[in-house]
């Protein structure tokens, strides 16, 4: 490619997963979001929750000053409090809707664009239909509050089988619970993950053809899929990690079926550009300062490499 890739897209990155000392709200955030707003390599940054008040106005602040784009990443939450919205007991399903609802308020502080959240675990074949009609009620409720702040609730896919073990889950499925969504809630998105994906036993072009007109943003990274091999599971390791699948022919690959799709394509105007972002988290005997020096190179090896011809000759 003989064009800078900031005339297709943005690049950003899930903070707490590159900080992860920062995933319950406390830590260094200040610094190391600061790091981030000061690297004109990244235009956007996604985040989670930030206990402190007075931090969070400086943060928002801080991102508004650098000129970066925001989204508020709610899977800390999810995850640590097992909240579950797809869950067959209502009582659980309305705690976890109340329990992210608390949260838009500190999106929109941030300056937030989109709330970033996944489903429940998949109960079995025998109870996902009924799972799929509550998650969709619960989405609707979300989507319902979360207009107030002028946020988009956007669902990210995840495994079914290895890690995470999520209802949503396998393209075709996300694809549907979308498409019901965006009847009322036209806003509504889906986040597809390059880790995740070959978790899933997907490949790029027939996953993101069938999410297509859903998706909204997308993460490259890692992730190790055979079991007994460290860092099995979802655990984000970085391009090139020993047993993982994905390096810089797999980002390419990725890239060039994102831009056959059109989800990355040339713009006028840089607030037009659809983000790429980095879910990369350091492992152990790592830091966070080589994961970045990671993800720089790795995706300045692949940029030159992909391949336009055939939809954009003059790229």
């Amino acid at each position: 490619m003989s064009k800078h890739w900031d005339a297709f897209c943005g690049l950003s990155l899930v903070h707490f997963l590159a900080f992860p000392e920062c995933q319950g709200g406390e830590g260094p955030i200040a610094e190391s979001i600061e790091n981030i707003a000061s690297d004109p390599f990244f235009s956007a940054i996604e985040v989670s929750r930030i206990n402190d008040p007075k931090l969070r106005v400086r943060i928002g602040q801080m991102i508004s000053q650098s000129r970066m784009g925001v989204d508020f990443a709610a899977h800390p939450m999810i995850l640590g409090e097992r909240l579950n919205l797809n869950s067959l007991d209502l009582k659980e399903r309305n705690k976890a809707v109340a329990i992210l609802t608390t949260y838009f308020d500190q999106a929109a502080e941030l300056g937030a664009r989109r709330f970033v959240i996944l489903s429940g675990p998949d109960p079995g074949e025998g109870e996902r239909a009924e799972a799929i009609k509550t998650l969709v009620e619960s989405l609707q409720r979300l989507c319902q509050r979360a207009a107030e702040y002028k946020l988009a609730i956007v669902l990210e896919t995840f495994d079914r089988r290895v890690d995470k073990k999520a209802l949503i889950g396998p393209a075709d499925i996300a694809a549907s619970v979308a498409a019901s969504l965006k009847q009322d809630f036209p806003d509504f998105g889906l986040l597809y993950d390059m880790g995740h994906m070959v978790l899933l036993d997907e490949n790029p072009m027939e996953a993101m053809t069938l999410l297509k007109e859903h998706l909204v943003h997308v993460h490259v990274g890692n992730a190790v899929k055979v079991p007994g091999r460290t860092g099995y599971g979802d655990l984000h390791p970085r391009f090139g990690f020993p047993g993982g699948e994905n390096d810089v022919p797999q980002l390419v690959e990725f890239l060039e079926a994102l831009f056959q799709i059109g989800y990355l394509r040339p713009i006028q105007i840089a607030e037009a550009r659809a983000n790429v972002g980095f879910e990369i988290r350091p492992q152990p005997g790592e830091t966070s300062a080589t994961i970045l020096a990671n993800i720089k190179r790795t995706w300045m090896q692949a940029w030159p490499y992909v391949n336009l011809r055939t939809i954009a000759p003059d790229a």
